[in-house]
């Protein structure tokens, strides 16, 4: 009789497990990328929950997405994160992906008579409003000694801001990778001024307040942070798989994929008092330029207690 209490109990238990709901997360990505690591690294096996992909073509309608609840958690640069917790929304980092900020760069035609940033003076540049392009355009025209007045800015989408370039109604774009990559190897862009020394690299896992705060899709979202971080190692380590899947799943050329990101040097790693640094530094730029009416104290707007696998930690020092 004992026994069949036993198992009389253990298979309730089982239909208390089976009846539980699936957790979802939505995850906002940016041309692919998140989503090309994870499934050209086999890192999506065996998931204790469902993902549902929503792709952005830029941070900003990422972030509105965030702001609105849409997604559960994106991934989302230095500046745009900023003009949105400015703008009230609630979204906290949970971790970091440091990169080489070279692709992040005011690029002109490759036959245009600029080739410093002191030439852009009186001329049209275009960008996304409170975008990392934006950023490293008004920092570019800072390191020469110019303000946004000396330049016309024309705020557009990656798309419509390439077309400008490509038919002369400006006289430069202000991107980010992938653009960067596929305007050079398509022979559309030149780089005027990259990102070294201007930008600070930082990409941020994001999540909103909600999703923070439920325990399960708390977790879910460690899983996610743990599984996307080996994911990049591997994808480090095999260039050709990755850009391949990457090419695929964004629709650009393999060559174009696989540079942007072999030049990334991308790893992710806990958010530390030198990133925060790093975020408020970029916050007091923004807000001495007018961009945000007052002072943001950044400290607030990161998460703790996300951790990294050891073996991404230890592949990464090596």
């Amino acid at each position: 009789m004992s026994r069949l209490l036993a198992l009389a109990g253990a298979l309730l238990l089982a239909g208390q497990v089976l009846a539980e709901p699936r957790i979802e997360l939505r995850i906002g990505d940016q041309k692919g990328n998140m989503r090309a690591q994870l499934e050209a690294a086999d890192g999506l096996r065996d998931l204790p929950y469902d993902i549902k992909w929503a792709e952005f073509p830029a941070a900003a309608p990422l972030a509105e997405a965030l702001n609105a609840g849409a997604v559960d958690a994106g991934i989302i640069g230095d500046a745009p994160l900023l003009f949105a917790l400015a703008s009230g929304a609630q979204v906290k980092a949970i971790a970091v992906d440091k990169s080489d900020a070279y692709g992040t760069a005011v690029l002109v035609d490759p036959g245009s008579a600029l080739h410093a940033a002191a030439d852009l003076k009186g001329k049209r540049i275009a960008t996304g409003r409170g975008s990392i392009g934006h950023y490293v355009a008004l920092k570019a025209l800072a390191s020469a000694g110019l303000s946004e007045k000396d330049v016309e800015f024309r705020f557009l989408g990656p798309v419509d801001a390439r077309m400008a370039l490509a038919n002369g109604s400006v006289d430069a774009w202000a991107t980010w990778e992938p653009y960067t990559a596929l305007a050079e190897t398509t022979g559309q862009g030149r780089v005027l001024v990259n990102g070294r020394g201007l930008s600070s690299g930082n990409s941020f896992l994001a999540a909103t307040d909600k999703a923070l705060a439920d325990p399960a899709r708390r977790a879910a979202l460690q899983d996610y942070l743990a599984r996307l971080a080996k994911a990049q190692v591997w994808a480090n380590q095999n260039l050709d798989s990755y850009s391949k899947t990457l090419a695929q799943i964004i629709g650009f050329p393999q060559d174009a994929a696989r540079l942007q990101f072999e030049r990334r040097q991308l790893r992710w790693q806990v958010v530390d008092a030198g990133t925060i640094a790093e975020q408020q530094e970029t916050a007091d730029f923004y807000q001495a330029h007018g961009l945000i009416a007052q002072r943001l104290d950044v400290a607030p707007t990161f998460a703790g207690g996300f951790v990294l696998p050891a073996s991404v930690a230890v592949t990464q020092a090596h």
